[in-house]
């Protein structure tokens, strides 16, 4: 198995942003195709272009291909995605970069999902710009979402701290009335769960933060706390889960209690990002809860220096080495958590033996 090597998927993101930048610089040293497949859905001419922009970075060479299907060992295989005849303006939103970035969204989750690729990593796309070219989706994490099985959950994740959101894409003045008891309680067991799935973490803590300032004072700065995420916390402890809270944002985070902690449920989307980007700039964002694979940076298309050779690849080879642990730890889970009678024919009452017991334990 050590010498088995993932097919990872690498979208191209928007044209116009730093994606091909990221994605040169982190496949350019040699050492990455021993580590992974890669497969990036791009066009190859868009790559060139911002390749002769990177003076201290070598020109990628890429093996052609139609599918991840077709993708050889030891080589950066492309799969040509979009049209070829695309102008390329740097730094700006356009409806044509968008549709760059959808089409290889489109092909890499097609690969994806037919199981010819092991994870996909995806470069920044412009929200704004997809909804003009029919993208119909807030994000990434929805997006794969329809195309998956299981319930998404957004996790930044990094060496410092886990935080996973209860509610991701919507407006700050929905959050409230988007919560309750029992979506929070099925958040901390989802998440529980791919703690111990996709990080190899045996028994979680989860830290649970609260909605209102100082944790609602008790009811003083709102209810949402004692009605709803307090009980939330209280049934999943009694469904086994190590959770903890509510807990008061600012006060976990610059006190540094997150570090007692495997990961930390957050109620809205800049409640968790804004503290996990200050703490873990070159972090990840993991699509868990489906039964496919999808990391990506922790950053935007950053227009503003695209096209400069400014943009800093960490967060894309985090995404990378990120994707390919999961897809291991999770093939793992699976190994060691199986059941070991699975293949067996049970019939009512048949006793099984110790012989048939060591026998299971050898398959």
């Amino acid at each position: 198995m050590s010498e088995y090597k993932y097919k990872i998927g690498i979208t191209q993101g928007d044209t116009n942003g730093i994606g091909w930048e990221v994605i040169i610089k982190a496949l350019s040293h040699p050492s990455m195709v021993e580590l992974f497949t890669p497969v990036v859905y791009g066009a190859k001419h868009i790559a060139e272009f911002y390749a002769r922009g990177l003076e201290d970075i070598e020109p990628l060479h890429f093996n052609i291909c139609n599918s991840a299907a077709e993708a050889r060992k030891g080589k950066i295989n492309l799969v040509e995605c979009g049209a070829k005849d695309i102008r390329i303006e740097a730094g700006c939103a356009t409806e044509e970069s968008a549709k760059q970035a959808l089409d290889a969204l489109e092909r890499a989750s097609a690969d994806l999902v037919a199981g010819d690729l092991a994870a996909v990593v995806t470069a920044p796309i412009n929200k704004e710009s997809m909804q003009k070219v029919g993208f119909g989706f807030t994000g990434h994490t929805e997006y794969f979402a329809s195309k998956a099985e299981g319930e998404p959950m957004m996790i930044m994740c990094s060496d410092v701290l886990r935080v996973a959101l209860q509610t991701v894409h919507i407006p700050v003045d929905k959050v409230a009335e988007s919560l309750s008891a029992e979506k929070i309680t099925a958040s901390l067991v989802a998440l529980r769960q791919t703690l111990k799935q996709d990080f190899g973490v045996v028994e979680p803590r989860i830290a649970v933060l609260s909605l209102n300032p100082h944790a609602g004072d008790g009811g003083l700065l709102g209810s949402e706390e004692e009605q709803i995420i307090r009980p939330a916390v209280q049934e999943a402890a009694n469904q086994g889960v190590l959770a903890f809270g509510p807990m008061a944002a600012d006060g976990l985070f610059a006190s540094g209690g997150y570090a007692k902690y495997d990961a930390i449920l957050a109620m809205y989307h800049d409640q968790g990002l804004a503290p996990f980007k200050a703490l873990s700039p070159d972090g990840v964002n993991f699509t868990a809860g489906l039964n496919i694979v999808r990391t990506s940076p922790d950053h935007g298309t950053a227009f503003d220096i695209a096209g400069k050779n400014l943009a800093d690849a960490q967060s894309m080879r985090n995404a990378i080495y990120e994707a390919i642990d999961i897809v291991r730890r999770r093939s793992d889970y699976k190994f060691w958590s199986r059941n070991p009678l699975e293949h067996f024919e049970r019939e009512k009452g048949r006793d099984v033996s110790m012989k048939d017991l060591q026998a299971a334990e050898g398959n």
